[in-house]
């Protein structure tokens, strides 16, 4: 993309190569945490050849996604994370 202005972007969905042992929370959230959104709680299970998918309907200038357990006994490892986003607005400096 062409530098000097900034997009604001419309998430649609997130895929992720994920495994490990319980339940892994999605949030998404701007960088000033103004605006968030929480996702289905993803089960995680050991390697399968699926790479669940989840939905949403976010849209922001900059976007964090973060993902946490809450149990100490869960844990994962992800290993790809894609996420679908379209640029919807684009603002140029002054």
């Amino acid at each position: 993309m062409p530098g000097g202005g900034e997009f604001e972007h419309h998430i649609v969905a997130t895929r992720l190569r994920v495994k490990g042992a319980g339940n892994l929370r999605l949030t998404l959230t701007d960088l000033d945490q103004v605006q968030t959104q929480n996702a289905v709680p993803l089960v995680m299970a050991a390697t399968t050849r699926i790479e669940p998918m989840r939905l949403w309907n976010f849209q922001s200038q900059r976007i964090r996604l973060e993902g946490k357990t809450t149990a100490i006994n869960e844990v994962f490892h992800i290993n790809r994370i894609i996420i679908y986003a379209k640029p919807v607005v684009q603002e140029y400096p002054q």
